[in-house]
């Protein structure tokens, strides 16, 4: 499994982290969360009293800044050395990093990274991207998805089980906002790669999501050059 790629997109609340962790673990892959880069560099952002439109200037401290993961679950996300992994998970931060993600040149900095970091293979990622920027030439592509309203529940539950505060309503306009923002983007919109795998993880768990993927997987994986 040493060359294999799996790259997952999907809308925002569609179960993207948790089935990559899972397909991390049980194929020895090393899982790359695309989506918290964006975050360490929003906290950033905010800590230097920057906002959600200040895209050019993110995209400078994102030039700056040292982002890396290390092993465990949650993984562990290192913002210049500080572990910033419960900072980044916050309504708000989730909410400027998707304003903040919309700026081509803010992409193109992560992304640069991102692909630096696939380069060997033997990676699972997740992301807006992962298929048609990111990983074009992985040899699993998923698109998985499920509907607003099942996405919603699932991020209420979450915040809700992290000691958050969540009313279902706000949770899906927020949602929904997101959505709109990732497909309307002008620099890599969220789409269904032609030769991805739609996946709808709406009545199956986790695992059974992931065992999905896993039957994907070529018999025989080959280096592929990216």
């Amino acid at each position: 499994m040493s060359d294999l790629v799996i790259a997952i997109d999907g809308p925002a609340g569609a179960g993207k982290s948790t089935v990559a962790k899972l397909l991390a673990k049980d194929l020895g892959l090393t899982y790359l969360d695309t989506g918290a880069m964006y975050r360490a560099l929003a906290l950033k952002s905010k800590r230097e009293g920057y906002g959600a439109g200040d895209g050019g200037v993110a995209a400078e401290i994102g030039r700056r800044s040292e982002i890396s993961f290390g092993h465990g679950d949650p993984q562990p996300v290192y913002l210049d050395g500080e572990d910033v992994t419960q900072a980044i998970r916050t309504p708000e931060i989730s909410e400027l990093a998707s304003a903040l993600s919309v700026f081509p040149p803010v992409r193109r900095v992560l992304v640069e990274r991102q692909k630096a970091l696939i380069v060997q293979g033997g990676v699972v990622l997740e992301g807006r991207d992962a298929t048609t920027v990111i990983a074009p030439h992985a040899q699993v592509k998923v698109y998985l998805t499920a509907s607003l309203e099942e996405r919603a529940k699932r991020r209420t539950l979450e915040l809700e089980s992290k000691g958050l505060g969540a009313e279902y309503e706000r949770v899906r306009m927020e949602v929904e906002s997101r959505d709109h923002r990732d497909i309307t983007r002008d620099d890599s919109p969220l789409v269904v790669a032609p030769d991805a795998t739609l996946v709808e993880s709406a009545g199956l768990t986790p695992q059974q999501v992931a065992d999905k993927i896993k039957a994907l997987v070529p018999a025989e994986v080959s280096s592929v050059n990216y």
